[in-house]
């Protein structure tokens, strides 16, 4: 019986094959069938598990689990039981509809694991019983010999025997934009993920070489597996928003069921209602007052975010996400691609004499090459071409433009050394053309370099070698090593990857080059730092993310050297601080919360790594957003307050597992989204500003009757009418309101602020008393002049209709004054709910047959004249208050 193997405590990447044979008990050479059923049995199928669903019904149901239904649900039974169905009806489907997306989102979060079974590839090939053999790859098991080659997509986690020209595309797994070499070399056990070269992990993809190797783990145990286990592990936080209405709507049950009853109590026993009467009257309060259209506005404005950030390149795939940008205060981002261009630039050309720059970025074969310091510029260009046309020669790359982008065909960085060629003036396909290739040794990531040999237009034969210095090094006799250390150490230390070049004058009618050619008498031309340059905008964008006091963390696979000057050169902190996944690991998640907040960049993380920081993150109470395009971020993105998936060179499993998908894989995207998130928020605390205050006025001033014994200033069926014309009406329009000036200026709000801050519920009960002492001044003004109780009443509902289009203009600016030209004049919206609504309220007062139904008498011109002075003098009052509390300083307490 073999002894048990833990797959994934394994360090394979630091076992010699003899100890992996030892460890797995098989002959490396390739499994018997009997030895397949054998390790079948032990390790099960190559395949990743399925995570167990609810039924659709349940999902379904576990939509209405929310106390803010049960409050809408009571009020639309509350209604029903008026016989007022249009707003029962209205309830109920603002009910169903938010159940639906609900039921939709929950859905489509759970296809991430299933587009994670889609990166395994569906067949593969083996050596079994000394024959080669493609089997599909659930039946590979641990200790098989698999065999891989350039286009396959790597079937488990391989631990690599035999490896020629070796690269594989790890960008799912790591983050790395540039194929990672490989070799079978026993590495370190402490060797992180992103720099195991001896390892092919299941799921990424060969470039180009090939290689055999044994499976070490399958399933769930490999590296892919762990993430699909990591992806199930994480539990989705709830929305600040929702977290926020969820609260809200408890606490607000009780207010309204306690003060109903009450009120129905005192009515009865106090004041002698008949107990009919005073349960309609509670009742139609009660409808009144719980804000029914406050859902349905919420979506409304979230939709509308959804398209306006579709304009600015950021999809929304789960509608809450929205307004959780707007609370955004850590942004954790990927560096390549999203911060960076994702193209390589050669930037730094050193010779023997000196050190030039390049200007331009990307693969567009246009800019500057400058020395630097006070060398000749003439000198330094001819000192410098042998090394530029060595980069041109060896080199199996080129250009091309299509339509206004230029693409490299090939590695990336020999398309940039095309580029450098252009920027010095020389035609690439030319001098190719003049210099004819007869013979070369591909690049290996054995030996570590590239060589050609070329004959000239004078016929002389030149060898010309490219690779990483080390290697050229020592083929050549470096004269001043300090000097060649000192200029790696300085492009290192600006983020820049280093070649070297050289050349070899070859005998007449060499037509073959050999290794051995290339061991000595090679002339060192130089070197090249090539660099991911950032992108411009990201730069402005992370400017303005820090002047909205939202902090930016680089979270990258790659080097910490390369990742900590990108930092510096994006301004990502005053002084941007690294952590490597390696130091990660050594901390507890304690150490780490305490260290999070001061870390800028983390370099060389893995999935597990992405996860705990963005935990650490969380636990310091920071609403964190997330990019990520690979695999290995799919846990982390599902765990992030807002997911940020690419769109452009995303994996399906990362946008499944996001809330946003971004359509240009652009930092600067996410940075509009954040400002779209928050308007919307700003809008959402506008609408709860405007709606509550409306009710709160109608509320108090039907309370101050029964409790002071007076008529009912508005019956049960006007109170009902008011919130029915007003939600149809002007209870939308503040979801259209466009940004305020200064919204990323503003610190973000802390995840557990409430829903109604203290400025709110200021305002709320402001607003509330202004309303009803208003409204109960026109009431007893009017009956002072002997027009009877159903005109009295009809002025009472025209003056809160009044009263609400004014305040809505106060409140359509919450940080600033709204005594503006912009703030007068209005958004289409606002002037189209304004027509709609006072064609409404005419009808409601002129109209015979609304007459009959509410009760209402029609109003002279000067009564209507009254109202509109006491509606204005009324935003008046409200705008001092405002310029008053900005200018004690109470405006910024209250809103923290």
């Amino acid at each position: 019986m073999s002894a048990p193997v833990d797959l994934e405590e394994m360090r394979w990447h630091a076992l010699s094959s003899s100890e992996i044979a030892r460890v797995l008990d098989v002959d490396l050479t390739g499994l018997s069938h009997g030895e397949v059923d054998r390790q079948v049995a032990r390790f099960g199928p190559n395949a990743l598990p399925k995570a167990s669903r609810r039924s659709p019904l349940l999902r379904f149901l576990a939509q209405f689990n929310n106390t803010l239904i049960y409050v809408l649900l009571a009020g639309a039974l509350a209604a029903a039981l008026l016989d007022h169905m249009i707003d029962a009806s209205v309830i109920v489907a603002v009910v169903i509809v938010n159940a639906i997306i609900g039921y939709i989102q929950e859905g489509k979060a759970e296809q991430a694991l299933e587009a994670i079974q889609q990166m395994i590839a569906p067949k593969a090939s083996v050596i079994r019983d000394g024959a080669r053999l493609t089997i599909p790859v659930a039946e590979i098991v641990p200790g098989d010999l698999v065999l891989i080659e350039a286009g396959d997509r790597v079937p488990a986690d391989l631990r690599l025997l035999h490896a020629r020209r070796l690269l594989i595309d790890e960008a799912l797994l790591t983050g790395e934009s540039v194929a990672a070499e490989k070799h079978e070399a026993v590495l370190p056990a402490e060797t992180v993920l992103a720099d195991r070269q001896n390892m092919a992990f299941s799921g990424t993809l060969v470039a180009a070489g090939q290689a055999n190797g044994i499976a070490v783990a399958t399933g769930a145990h490999t590296q892919i597996g762990r993430i699909s286990s990591l992806i199930q592990s994480v539990e989705v936080m709830a929305t600040p928003l929702l977290t926020q209405i969820d609260q809200f709507a408890r606490r607000f049950t009780w207010f309204v069921l306690a003060g109903g009853l009450a009120l129905f109590a005192f009515a009865v026993l106090a004041r002698s209602y008949d107990w009919v009467d005073a349960l309609i009257a509670v009742v139609a309060l009660a409808v009144g007052i719980v804000p029914e259209g406050l859902p349905a506005v919420i979506t409304i404005t979230l939709a509308i975010g959804v398209r306006r950030m579709a304009a600015r390149n950021a999809v929304i795939r789960k509608l809450p996400a929205v307004e959780t940008l707007g609370a955004t205060s850590v942004i954790c981002s990927d560096k390549t691609g999203t911060l960076t261009r994702n193209e390589m630039t050669a930037r730094r050309i050193i010779s023997a004499r000196c050190t030039m720059l390049a200007s331009g970025s990307g693969y567009v074969p246009e800019g500057h090459i400058q020395v630097v310091g006070a060398g000749d510029q003439a000198e330094a260009m001819a000192a410098s071409m042998p090394l530029i046309r060595c980069g041109l020669l060896c080199n199996d790359a080129s250009l091309r433009k299509v339509g206004e982008e230029w693409r490299v065909e090939g590695d990336p960085m020999e398309g940039a050394l095309c580029a450098l060629a252009a920027k010095a003036g020389v035609d690439p396909e030319l001098e190719r053309s003049e210099w004819e290739r007869i013979d070369e040794i591909p690049f290996d990531a054995a030996h570590r370099f590239m060589a050609t040999l070329c004959r000239g237009p004078d016929g002389a034969m030149t060898l010309f070698i490219k690779g990483a210095p080390e290697a050229i090094f020592a083929m050549t006799s470096p004269g001043d090593s300090a000097y060649w250390e000192n200029a790696i150490a300085q492009a290192g230390s600006e983020g820049e990857r280093v070649l070297a070049f050289g050349a070899k004058a070859m005998a007449a009618g060499t037509h073959r080059i050999a290794f051995e050619d290339v061991m000595a008498g090679v002339e060192l031309l130089g070197l090249v730092g090539f660099i991911d340059p950032p992108r411009l905008e990201a730069r402005e964008a992370i400017a303005e993310c820090r002047s909205a006091g939202i902090a930016v963390k680089m979270i990258t696979g790659d080097h910490a050297a390369t990742a900590l000057a990108i930092a510096r050169q994006l301004d990502l902190a005053d002084d941007p601080q690294v952590m490597t996944g390696l130091d990660l690991e050594k901390l507890s998640d304690e150490e780490l919360e305490q260290a999070v907040n001061r870390i800028s960049v983390f370099a060389r993380t893995s999935p597990e790594h992405k996860l705990r920081i963005v935990r650490a993150l969380q636990a310091q109470g920071n609403i964190v957003a997330m990019t990520g395009d690979g695999v290995n971020d799919a846990p982390s993105l599902k765990q992030a307050d807002v997911g940020v998936a690419m769109g452009i060179k995303g994996t399906e499993a990362s946008k499944e597992a996001a809330s946003m998908v971004l359509l240009d894989d652009n930092f600067a995207s996410i940075v509009s989204a954040v400002r779209e998130g928050r308007t919307v928020y700003d809008n959402i605390r506008k609408v709860i500003s405007w709606e509550i205050p409306t009710n709160g006025g109608e509320t108090l001033a039907v309370v101050l009757a029964i409790l002071l014994g007076f008529a009912l200033p508005m019956s049960a069926t006007q109170i009902l009418w008011v919130n029915l014309i007003l939600a149809a009406t002007l209870g939308l329009v503040l979801a259209f309101e466009p940004t305020e000036p200064g919204a990323m200026q503003r610190r973000p709000r802390e995840r557990g602020a409430p829903l109604l801050s203290p400025f709110l519920l200021w305002r709320v009960v402001l607003v509330s008393v202004l309303f009803a002492a208003v409204t109960l001044g026109i009431f007893f003004y009017t009956l002072d002049q002997g027009r009877g109780l159903e005109v009295a009443r009809t002025m009472v509902v025209n003056m809160f209709i009044v009263a609400e289009i004014f305040y809505l203009f106060n409140v359509r600016y919450l940080h600033m004054t709204s005594l503006t030209w912009r703030g007068t004049v209005g958004t289409p919206a606002v002037l189209i709910a304004i027509t709609v609504l006072i064609l409404g309220q005419a009808l409601f007062t002129y109209a015979p047959f609304m007459n009959a139904i509410f009760h209402s008498r029609p109003l002279t011109f000067a009564d209507l004249a009254l109202l509109v002075v006491a509606g204005a003098a009324l935003m008046l009052l409200l705008e001092v208050e405002k310029h008053v509390m900005r200018r004690l300083g109470w405006f910024e307490e209250l809103n923290d």
